[in-house]
């Protein structure tokens, strides 16, 4: 371990030190900048609490040369090695080649490339496609020393000092700089000199020279603004004052937008105001959008407002939400101190306030109304103390529409309505083209027509989605605000969904074909049921106490706490489209995480939809994400995507178990899986015959056969076997087969073509194998992909059809010798299935026996298909680990962490 001298500022050098005291080595002293307005840096303030020595030098130098006082304070500290992780202030070489270590610099570039002060600035202002930080030994040079080590990054499109700096260079810099330390102490540290060729110098950004050159491509546009975003803040002169542009986008090639012109000297056309933003138009033709604008008075606005910034009506105040404003009052007064009344026009800015008194108030906001989630760019963009009240009431109404959410419908007029479909990728709370602007067609199964095109998402709107699911989690509000409030949007969203609810079975039986009743009341209702369940669970997720053997003489305390997980993906598949989207997603969201969702690529409509819905519930960006698109290529991405924590799938056994294997090369991420099923269902000759024949019809064809828990097998009891094949007969028989949007319609088309193909070849087979084809097994003659109800009979076990499921509309029965119950079970058990079993018989004896032999994760006893939000569901061996719904869910999205406490 070594004695180190920290020399720097700044919240980077504060966890730089911590670490290194973390890492056991001495800190001999901290050499920071003065207090400021009274105000101590955080690395001082820090080090301060800690007992070590804080050294406050307004200057190091003078005239060029260390002032002698100042230097002798630094020796006196005897370190051993200065590590400099951000400093501001020009240190004297004598105090650089002082220790027997020497000194050490953090630079947020790959140098040689981008030496000064502004280096993050030029790496976007250049459109550099890589960026990175570099730990190098200090020299008489700027920014020329001998490298020590580098670290680089992908630099996104849309990158902002900001982002990369939160993403990259903050965190990965404060790593690097520790274990540039660590070499060092083990004598392993490398002195390579830099290059020259490459090697480049810029100077520090100010706001004077940020101004933005018209004359430019998009592309140099979008790197200019966003080169300087936030400081010091690229301008152009508009309608005669200085404007700072903020959060700038390209757009794809082509992208056009209704809005109004707005005259910007020097550009090559007049921007567009548009819902989204300001358009900007490069001289190349092509375009960019930015969000935010702020003015010279410091007041900052969403560009899309900037014809109607100041024509907001005022609220009026509660009685609650007046003495609210009174308490804030008291925060702005003992921020603004030489404000003598803060009235309702007083400035925040213009009255002193400085960037960290803007953390503040977000901060006191949140202590005082925990509803109220404020950004940074909420006191900019309101810096009256009458518009910040105000905007600050309208958020705890849930009444701000700060952004609005601009979806891009396909409208059709369908079952006595008309419905509006989203269908655009959704992304970071916005709903967005996939690269490239790709898309595929989404085809309607009763008449084999496109209903729309649908954006095909690609592995890099994978990556964006990850990217701000994972910035959400671990950056935005969603991982701070309580978990009763997390519940509420949870109850808010369901509330949506029920109201929409008609408009969802619309959607989803075009799209899937369902029958319009039975997705009203299951597929669309129960969801909404699942939602309101979960949200209950919100606050209730808790860990407990545990005795220990350590607990003397010391006393000990150890308790367990429940954690979300972080980014969880969940694939879903194209069977019950909405309900499988909410068995999973509810839970994984009551639990904290933030989800990027892939639905079924044939059936992706209510995914959209139900984007547009948790977007007007208020879920913060990032939290939700929905990419369309193919298993292959999306699917596989959030397999090995290492910054996905946990994988959710629902779908075939052969395609679980290579999720699986994915998920555990790419970074052992955790997994569940529903998979395949051939769920064995026995009817014993003393059953409740009218109750067995209507619950057998429903075991196999409830949802045209495609459900997961589908009877793949019926054993009836030989004495009573061709009375039940009778019956169900005649029942398949009065079956109504047509349109799913007619009332009285019961069983819809399969969902797509490529699944009626297997349905026929699948008969085809079975009959092939000597199977006795009572009725079915063929195409309807008619548009749309349409199956017959099917019934085999004599089917032997070792059949294709006796081993492997057919998640259709397919009824294979086979006798069982009468009495023979462990005979039965036998049958019944040898699969490698696992998800569902049932029995109907009038002994509950017998019924509890078989219950308990049945290897399988559900069992129904004289009924089947009676799923329950509360009731844990998923399957043994290879229909998959891991439960959906009831409490035991949530324990698929918590990782639990144990804390001993010594007292």
């Amino acid at each position: 371990m070594m004695r180190i001298a920290v020399i720097g500022q700044s919240v980077f050098g504060l966890e730089v030190y911590k670490e290194l005291r973390k890492e056991g080595h001495t800190i001999v002293g901290v050499f920071t900048i003065p207090d400021k307005d009274g105000k101590a840096d955080p690395l001082g303030a820090e080090a301060e609490k800690d007992g070590v020595n804080v050294f406050k030098f307004p200057r190091w130098r003078l005239k060029g040369k260390g002032i002698p006082e100042v230097v002798q304070v630094y020796k006196a500290t005897g370190a051993e090695l200065n590590v400099m992780p951000f400093c501001s202030q020009f240190i004297p070489m004598e105090v650089i080649d002082h220790p027997a270590h020497g000194s050490i610099i953090y630079h947020p570039s790959l140098l040689p490339r981008h030496r000064g002060a502004s280096a993050i600035n030029w790496t976007l202002i250049h459109g550099d496609k890589k960026g990175g930080f570099t730990v190098f030994w200090a020299d008489d040079g700027l920014d020329t020393g001998p490298i020590l080590l580098q670290r680089e990054c992908d630099v996104e499109p849309d990158d902002t000092v900001n982002t990369i700096y939160k993403r990259f260079l903050f965190p990965e810099g404060v790593k690097g700089t520790v274990d540039a330390v660590r070499l060092i102490a083990a004598g392993n540290a490398p002195k390579i000199v830099q290059p020259e060729e490459g090697a480049t110098y810029e100077g520090i950004q100010k706001k004077d020279n940020a101004k933005i050159d018209w004359n430019q491509s998009a592309q140099a546009l979008h790197n200019w603004i966003r080169g300087n975003d936030k400081v010091p803040g690229a301008w152009a002169e508009v309608d005669g004052q200085k404007v700072t542009f903020y959060g700038s986008s390209l757009l794809d090639s082509g992208a056009t937008a209704i809005g109004q012109p707005l005259e910007i000297p020097g550009a090559s056309q007049p921007g567009l105001v548009t819902k989204a933003g300001l358009m900007l138009f490069g001289n190349d033709g092509k375009t960019l959008l930015v969000k935010n604008l702020q003015f010279e008075d410091g007041k900052m606005i969403a560009a899309a407002r900037y014809f109607s910034s100041g024509s907001s009506a005022s609220v009026e105040l509660t009685e609650e939400e007046k003495a609210f404003a009174e308490q804030m009052r008291g925060v702005w007064k003992s921020i603004l101190t030489n404000v003598d009344a803060i009235e309702d026009s007083t400035d925040f800015f213009k009255s002193g306030a400085a960037s960290m008194d803007v953390v503040r108030l977000v901060e006191e906001v949140k202590l005082r109304a925990s509803g109220c989630q404020l950004q940074n760019e909420d006191v900019y963009m309101n810096t009256t103390f009458q518009d910040f009240i105000q905007m600050c009431v309208r958020k705890l109404r849930g009444e701000d529409d700060e952004e609005e959410l601009v979806v891009d419908y396909v409208e059709k007029n369908i079952n006595n309505m008309t419905i509006r479909m989203p269908h655009q990728l959704f992304i970071n709370g916005e709903f967005v083209d996939a690269e490239g602007g790709k898309t595929y067609k989404t085809i309607n199964p009763t008449d084999g027509t496109a209903i729309c095109d649908v954006s095909l998402a690609q592995a890099s709107d994978v990556d964006r989605a990850v990217a701000a699911a994972k910035e959400a989690f671990e950056e935005g509000e969603w991982g701070k605000i309580n978990p009763r409030d997390r519940g509420r949007l949870l109850y808010k969203l369901a509330d949506l969904m029920e109201e929409h609810q008609e408009e969802l079975a619309t959607i989803e039986s075009m799209d899937s074909g369902a029958v319009y009743t039975l997705a009203l009341k299951t597929h669309v209702g129960m969801s909404i049921q699942t939602f309101r369940y979960f949200a209950g669970w919100c606050d209730k997720i808790q860990g407990c106490t545990i005795p220990i053997n350590q607990a003397r003489p010391n006393r000990n305390l150890t308790f367990t706490k429940k954690e979300p997980i972080g980014v969880c993906a969940i694939v879903i598949p194209w069977n019950y489209p909405l309900m499988m989207l909410a068995w999973k997603t509810a839970a994984c969201l009551a639990a904290g995480n933030t989800v990027v969702l892939k639905p079924a690529q044939v059936t992706p409509l209510t995914a959209v939809k139900f984007a547009e819905l948790a977007a007007r519930a208020g879920f913060p960006k990032g939290v939700i994400n929905i990419l369309p698109g193919s298993g292959a290529l999306v699917g596989q991405r959030l397999s090995d995507h290492p910054d996905v924590r946990k994988l959710g799938f629902t779908g075939s056994t052969e395609i679980g178990k290579h999720i699986m294997k994915s998920c555990a090369v790419s970074n052992v991420k955790k997994v569940s899986l529903e998979l395949g099923g051939k769920s064995p269902l026995i009817i014993f000759s003393d059953c409740d015959m009218d109750k067995a024949v209507r619950m057998g019809m429903s075991a196999v064809f409830f949802n045209k056969g495609e459900n997961c828990i589908a009877a793949g097998r019926l054993f009836v009891e030989e004495n009573i076997h061709d009375q039940y094949v009778k019956r169900v007969v005649e029942e398949v028989k009065k079956m109504k087969i047509g349109d799913p949007l007619d009332r009285s319609t019961d069983h819809g088309p399969q969902n797509h073509k490529a699944h009626l193909d297997k349905l026929v070849e699948y008969c085809q087979t079975g009959v092939r194998e000597g199977a006795t084809l009572v009725c079915g097994g063929k195409q309807v003659s008619r548009p749309g992909f349409f199956f017959e109800p099917t019934i085999f009979t004599d089917v032997q076990d070792h059949m294709f059809i006796a081993i492997e499921e057919s998640f259709g509309p397919v009824m294979i029965l086979s006798k069982f010798k009468s009495g023979d119950v462990d005979e039965v079970l036998r049958r019944a058990n040898a699969t490698e299935y696992g998800l569902a079993s049932g029995v109907f018989t009038r002994d509950i004896s017998k019924a509890l026996y078989v219950s308990e032999k049945l290897n399988a994760g559900t069992v129904f006893v004289n009924t089947y298909n009676k799923t329950d939000v509360a009731a844990p569901f998923g399957g043994f061996k290879q229909s998959g680990f891991g439960k959906d719904l009831g409490q035991e869910a949530l324990n698929e999205y918590l990782k639990t962490k144990a804390v001993t406490v010594e007292y």
